[in-house]
């Protein structure tokens, strides 16, 4: 099977620009390991920080990418620099890529006894395999548990034993982790990882199954719960993963009354034996999909309750994106639309639109409904993947001017959008929006760029942008834009200002001002130096020398040796029984 057309464009549509920026230089760098394909599975190890390579698994399809995913801690907008490398090696080196047989073209190739075989070594070199094979086996052969602490719930055809096993282990390993002194609290992702597989149960349409795997979750958890809890265990977001997981299962299954009786019995219990809040899940199991006024949304009979017949909770938002889950799985287009709609979940309303190809409906909705950069952005973008460009960037542009905490992730979207369109005013506007929030040296010089001549009066805004910006974690950036621009005393403020952490780029600042304003050199130094000399911590004599050393610099480049070696012996004088830094003084060359 060939590997669908990805263009640049593409990957840059779906990463950030500092994540695009990183990843092609990963990428040049040689950092992506052969790229094998096995049918529709694409994988790569990429060379990160961490001793073992970061792994990538691309799948697709006949209409394209169907996910993509990283094994990296990255979580902010869009793809990591480890996937957009290995995209890149995808788009410019095709032929690149090494085939490989599929799992089922693997196992065709063995025996019954073969494949036994192969199971047990693979056991015997990764032994937590064992629990795997068990669940699934359990699944596989439709085995019951007999021995449920609550009542039985549903036809199932899975075992929930191995998942209760699971989360008493999980437990167990918390309990011994916090006896050996962890502070990490390692119960949240393991859990977390348990109520995933409910999920994926509920999005194949298998409710009653992922029922039955979260009554087992939830009933272990209530059952040993004290025993993390006296050690400070958390359970808020397993509690609000449980709530959504539960909700989904219920709305995905079809149930009788009898077994709605059940299900409400053990949740009050769990509630009230676990001091929990499960008003979701109870909300959810009451209403169904029969409750009157969500009837009436899903004919597209919409009043200003939207789909609640009382005072409207706190927990409708989640509930409405849980429904609109399962309309969208069932591909009830139309009712998903009314109910988004009716709930005022704008972004979902819109996007939906997009997707479906009701473009010019999307447009139209957006002008009376559109009210944020979120969601501008999410039609933008979906826009942009129907191939509607021009409008995707004309959506973008609006949302640059509407309230929201994306406006640096947009705008450099736009920007690249509009780049691509041949619109380099656009493109400055939007990479200029970016630059407001979030200062950066390598978009300042894209900027330069797009603005050809009229780069002078572009420039003069940028840097008052920057000299009124009071934000942390730019101070890089600004000082680079400073030094570029030869604007000495604006990084010497910046730098006045930052502690000696920020050595290397201090030093960057003296550097640079040392035959400008050689006497803040001297003064700023000294300072630093002197601080760390009066307090005495050996350890971090080698700091004080290395600013001593611009201290030095900076006397004799302005023509004040004598007064450097006046102040030298006057700090020889004062620690002179300071021994490892007299020894360092006489090392490092600072006469």
């Amino acid at each position: 099977m060939s590997i669908p057309q990805i263009s640049e464009f593409t990957i840059r549509r779906h990463a950030n620009a500092k994540s695009f920026q990183r990843g092609e230089a990963y990428y040049e760098a040689g950092a992506v390991n052969t790229v094998t394909q096995r049918g529709d599975l694409l994988q790569a190890d990429v060379v990160g920080s961490e001793a073992k390579p970061y792994h990538v698994n691309l799948s697709f399809d006949s209409s394209g990418l169907t996910s993509v995913n990283c094994t990296c801690a990255y979580n902010f907008d869009g793809w990591c620099k480890h996937i957009v490398a290995t995209m890149l090696v995808c788009a410019r080196n095709p032929e690149n890529i090494e085939q490989r047989p599929t799992l089922e073209e693997l196992l065709n190739r063995l025996d019954h006894i073969q494949t036994q075989r192969l199971l047990q070594e693979l056991v015997t070199e990764h032994p937590p395999l064992i629990e795997a094979i068990d669940r699934h086996v359990s699944w596989m052969t439709n085995s019951t548990d007999k021995q449920t602490t609550t009542k039985s719930l549903l036809h199932i055809t899975i075992d929930p034993a191995p998942f209760r096993r699971q989360v008493r282990q999980i437990l167990k390993d918390t309990v011994r982790y916090f006896e050996e002194g962890c502070e990490e609290d390692p119960i949240g992702e393991e859990l977390l990882s348990v109520v995933q597989t409910a999920v994926d149960f509920s999005e194949r349409g298998e409710g009653e199954n992922a029922i039955a795997i979260l009554e087992a979750i939830t009933s272990t958890c209530v059952e040993n719960w004290d025993d993390v809890a006296e050690y400070g265990a958390e359970n808020d977001e397993l509690i609000g993963e449980l709530n959504n997981a539960w909700c989904e299962a219920i709305l995905s299954a079809e149930l009788t009354p009898e077994e709605k009786v059940d299900i409400q019995i053990n949740l009050e219990a769990w509630q009230d034996e676990w001091n929990v809040d499960f008003g979701m899940i109870m909300e959810a199991l009451r209403q169904g999909w029969d409750y009157p006024p969500l009837v009436l949304v899903l004919d597209g009979n919409i009043s200003e309750r939207g789909a609640w017949e009382e005072d409207v909770p706190d927990y409708a938002d989640d509930l409405a994106i849980i429904r609109l889950k399962i309309l969208e799985r069932q591909e009830r287009y139309q009712e998903y639309l009314y109910l988004a709609e009716a709930e005022g979940q704008t972004q979902q309303y819109l996007t939906m639109l997009g997707r479906l190809g009701r473009v010019e409906e999307a447009i139209d909705a957006a002008q009376t409904q559109m009210n944020s950069m979120e969601e501008a952005f999410a039609l933008a973008k979906t826009l942009s993947v129907q191939g509607a460009l021009q409008q995707a960037l004309n959506i973008a542009q609006n949302g640059l001017n509407l309230p929201g905490n994306c406006q640096y992730e947009l705008g450099l979207w736009t920007s690249d959008l509009a780049i691509e369109l041949g619109n380099s005013e656009a493109a400055l506007l939007a990479i200029k929006a970016a630059f407001k929030v979030k200062p950066s040296f390598f978009n300042y010089q894209k900027m330069a760029e797009l603005a050809g001549e009229n780069w002078e009066s572009v420039k003069t805004d940028l840097l008052r942008i920057i000299r009124s910006d009071s934000g942390g974690g730019t101070e890089s950036a600004k000082i680079d834009i400073f030094l570029h621009e030869g604007l000495i005393d604006d990084a010497i403020v910046i730098a006045s200002e930052l502690s000696s952490n920020y050595s290397e780029l201090i030093y960057r600042v003296m550097d640079a001002a040392i035959p400008h304003n050689p006497s803040w050199v001297i003064a700023n130094a000294r300072r630093r130096a002197e601080k760390i000399m009066d307090a005495g911590k050996a350890e971090y004599y080698y700091y004080a020398v290395e600013w001593l050393k611009k201290t030095r610099n900076a006397y004799l480049k302005s023509g004040k040796k004598g007064d450097w070696l006046t102040y030298r012996q006057n700090l020889m004088q004062t620690h002179a029984r300071k021994r490892k830094l007299m020894g360092m003084f006489q090392q490092r060359d600072m006469q």
